[in-house]
């Protein structure tokens, strides 16, 4: 069939803060920095490998990050709610958001081998990470634990965290 999608090529990302968006995304997540093309204003393209390529945040910042009328940059996800990313080793991910200080949610998907991770970005944008769990060590994720479990629609983003990044 001719006109078809192939695949998703990037998440853009407006950041009132590149710094700490990058940090995060590098640091936590687990991006690594792809070449980026002189586009006038900063930013970054971090890159996901992917057994077929590799899928691309791009952060805007400055001028282009601001909302109508030169706003700041809101928070959150508007209508998306979440976007997803597939990923190995829950435990060590787990850890580091335990290590950074950043609230998470988890869940197991009922009647698939998925296990999920859900985290927002130091611009609340909420990450869902998901993790084949025939593929993981360790214990499966406890998703009947207050606090950890996921719900759906739970604001659980707090910028104050993302300071220490």
């Amino acid at each position: 069939m001719s006109g078809h999608l192939t695949g998703l090529f990037h998440v853009a990302i407006k950041t009132a803060d590149l710094d700490k968006t990058v940090r995060f995304y590098k640091d936590i997540i687990g991006c690594h920095e792809a070449p980026r093309p002189p586009l006038g204003f900063p930013g970054a393209w971090l890159a996901v490998p992917t057994p077929v390529g590799e899928a691309l945040f791009h952060i805007y910042a400055g001028e282009p990050a601001l909302g109508p009328g030169g706003t700041p940059t809101p928070h959150g996800t508007g209508a998306i709610d979440h976007v997803s990313l597939t990923a190995v080793g829950f435990q060590s991910m787990r850890e580091r958001f335990r290590k950074a200080g950043l609230a998470w949610r988890e869940a197991i998907v009922p009647g698939a081998n998925l296990w999920q991770l859900f985290i927002f970005d130091p611009s609340g944008v909420q990450l869902e990470i998901i993790f084949d769990s025939r593929a993981e060590e360790g214990p499966e994720p406890d998703d009947s634990t207050p606090g950890v479990r996921y719900r759906p629609n739970e604001d659980y983003f707090d910028p104050e965290a993302y300071a220490r990044l």
